[in-house]
Parts: structure tokens; sequence; C-alpha cells
């Protein structure tokens, strides 16, 4: 069982490395002793809140970054371990194993001639709607637009919508959906 000084010597070990630092570089650039740094790396460190925030300042991440779980360097995730569910006819998939906040990211597999009844979403979302595959037809208030391959809308994502695949064919739309409240939020 890992403990919390073993998480952060795993996880300052791997992020000196990757900036291609020395404990003696990270040590100067932090404002610690040398051997302070390599006390951090030996698991048997007990450091302050202080040099815990130095540290966390001088690679450029949070402290929860130093203090968490080791994360392997890859994670291969198969598309069929991936949420997935079905609205209507409307394969929907989600394109990350893990949430990313204020964001959605979903795949959308459109039947021929199906449609989809979008959900309005809160208030200041906005919505980037990529065509993949075929064709696909958004319906934003009252107005049609028709996106073929490549094609992006950007729209308010808080009104009424939906999405029609217009074509005998199967139809990929890719939705990312931005819940942050910025500028430019209240227009397309």
């Amino acid at each position: 069982m890992s403990t919390h000084s073993e998480h952060l010597a795993e996880n300052i070990r791997q992020l000196r490395a990757a900036r291609g630092l020395t404990q003696a570089q990270m040590a100067k650039l932090v404002g610690i002793p040398r051997t302070t740094w390599g006390h951090l790396e030996s698991y048997g460190a007990n450091p302050t809140l202080d040099v815990l925030l130095q540290v966390a300042d001088a690679l450029h991440v949070r402290l929860e970054e130093l203090l968490a779980p080791v994360r392997r360097s890859v994670r291969l995730v198969r598309a069929t371990e991936l949420p997935t569910r079905k609205r209507g006819e409307v394969a929907i998939r989600s394109l990350l194993p893990e949430s990313i906040a204020e964001m959605d990211l979903e795949r959308m597999v459109f039947p021929p001639n199906s449609r989809l009844v979008g959900v309005p979403h809160t208030a200041g979302a906005r919505e980037y709607l990529t065509c993949e595959r075929g064709q696909v037809e958004l319906v934003v208030d009252g107005n049609s637009f028709r996106l073929e391959v490549g094609d992006v809308a950007v729209f308010r994502g808080d009104q009424k919508h939906q999405y029609v695949n217009p074509a005998n064919v199967e139809a990929i739309a890719y939705s990312v959906i931005s819940f942050l409240k910025g500028p430019g939020s209240a227009g397309p």
C-alpha cells in the first residue's frame, strides 16, 4: 500500500526527470538544500506545507498532483470500455475515460435517416458540433445548418436543438460542450 510520502517521492522524481533537471538544479529552483531535495525523493521526507508549495510552484503543478497516486505514463482505454448510451436510435459514446471539469466530449453515431432531440444545457453553455462521416443537419432556433465532413457548427447549447441524419447512410458527429461562462458565452 502506497503512502503519501511514497506518492510524493515518485511524483517529484518523475516530474523532475521529465524536465531534464538534476536534484541540485531542482533544489536551487525551489530554494532548498540539495540534501532536502534528496530526502523528498527518498520516501522518508516529511516536508512542511511551505516546502510542498514551493516544490509545486517550481514544477508548475498543483499541490494535489504531488500527493496523488502515481499515474502511469500511458493508459490504453479500449473503445468498449468508454461510457456508452443510446438515445433513441443514436449511439452516444464518451470520448474520454475521465471527465474534464466543465466539459463533455461525445461521439454520436446516427443510423440512416435518424433524428436526435438535444437537451438544452445550462445557461451559458456552448456546443461545438463537427461532422466526421456522412452529413448531419443541426436545427437550432428554427434554423437548419447542414454539416458536411469536417464542418463545425458553434452554438449556444442552452437552447432547443436537434440533430438529423438526412441521408440513407450512417453519419458520425462529435460534440464538445463547454459549460464554462467566459467572454462571448452569450452569443454563438
